[in-house]
């Protein structure tokens, strides 16, 4: 593996680090079976993933909220919960979940409600009732 190949796939798990806290499995597997296209990956990544302080220009929360939602018009429910719970780490409410996932609703039709949208809600509240996660 070239170089720079082996930096951007180092770059890539430092993101997922940096803002997840670990690589997910399919990542870990990507990675290790097509680093260049992980490589690809993690460097768009890290590009979206940074905050205003480092150059982003939308805060982390805003950004997880956007891939819950995209991920639920996808019909993508596990990886629509993981962000819509990390977006709660950061200071998503309930209500701001709601509004987006209506949204989500109005583009996509009540299958993406029905499919994916009532569990990433379901699963929200039920951390914010234990308390996070």
């Amino acid at each position: 593996m070239a170089d720079i190949t082996k930096e951007a796939v180092q770059q890539g798990m430092d993101s997922f680090m940096a803002t997840f806290g670990r690589v997910p499995d399919n990542f870990k597997l990507l990675a290790e079976h097509a680093p260049g296209a992980f490589a690809g990956y993690g460097l768009m990544r890290s590009f979206v993933m940074r905050g205003p302080e480092a150059g982003g220009a939308l805060d982390l929360k805003t950004k997880e909220l956007i891939f819950a939602l995209l991920d639920t018009l996808a019909g993508q429910t596990t990886g629509a919960k993981n962000h819509a719970a990390a977006a709660m780490r950061l200071g998503l409410t309930l209500p701001e979940l709601a509004e987006g996932l209506v949204q989500v609703l109005m583009v996509g039709g009540v299958t993406t409600w029905n499919l994916t949208g009532a569990a990433v809600m379901k699963h929200c509240a039920e951390l914010e009732s234990q308390g996070g996660e």
